[in-house]
């Protein structure tokens, strides 16, 4: 699910990384909205408010929208640019390293995010989307930008595409793909659902504590994708 990359991912290792971290995203993306009342995953609103306050003259506000939409991106860079490096070394350990800091940064917000609520809400949002940059960043290389995590617009607007067009007539080849494809998104759509529930069952008795729950998840991936590794790596050399 982490380890493979390029030819050796199969349809089964996209779903289950797709699911697990759709599922991750959907608990951030309500849990960080009731927390700070901002959008923790996705920064398309975030830029029309950073307008918005800049046509106003609201430049104290601006910057707090632009520092929104900046840790987005700061959280990608550094998925992109620590998968350059590693795979330079260890190739096993390419998107492992990246999803082990999104592990300590939701940790951390789940850890000292009720002090930060009162103290410091905007370090929150800006923790909470650096961390869905870095998730983004990490699926997008990792399936070939085949999946994407962190909203639905585009997975809308590609699952419309598609469902269209199975309409018309394809090669079973061509069709195939498309099927495949729609499966892929909707479990995104579903799991990111289910994550959002989650989130939002859990966020009035638990607060940011509920967020324990998306690391947790995150590091049983991890372990089990190394002990699958290990286990085929042991039946190979006996």
């Amino acid at each position: 699910m982490f380890t493979h990359h390029g030819k050796s991912r199969t349809l089964s290792h996209n779903l289950k990384i797709a699911s697990l971290l759709s599922f991750v995203a959907g608990v951030v993306n309500v849990s960080g909205f009731l927390a700070v009342q901002k959008l923790t995953t996705n920064v398309t609103g975030h830029f029309a408010f950073f307008v918005d306050e800049v046509f106003k003259l609201h430049f104290g506000a601006s910057m707090a929208y632009f520092l929104y939409i900046f840790f987005f991106f700061l959280g990608s860079f550094t998925s992109s640019f620590l998968i350059e490096i590693i795979s330079r070394k260890n190739m096993r350990y390419v998107f492992v390293i990246p999803t082990i800091i999104e592990c300590i940064i939701l940790f951390l917000v789940a850890l000292f995010g009720k002090t930060l609520i009162t103290e410091n809400p905007n370090l929150i949002a800006c923790s909470l989307l650096f961390a869905m940059g870095l998730q983004n960043s990490l699926v997008t290389r990792i399936s070939g930008a085949l999946i994407r995590t962190t909203h639905l617009t585009g997975l809308f607007t590609d699952l419309g595409i598609e469902l269209s067009q199975l309409f018309f007539r394809k090669t079973e080849e061509q069709r195939r793909k498309l099927i495949t494809n729609t499966q892929l998104r909707l479990r995104i759509i579903c799991f990111f659902f289910m994550g959002g529930v989650i989130g939002g069952l859990t966020y009035p008795s638990l607060g940011l504590h509920n967020l324990f729950i998306p690391t947790i998840i995150l590091v049983l991936g991890l372990f089990y994708d190394t002990l699958k590794f290990k286990i085929i790596h042991w039946k190979r050399n006996h």
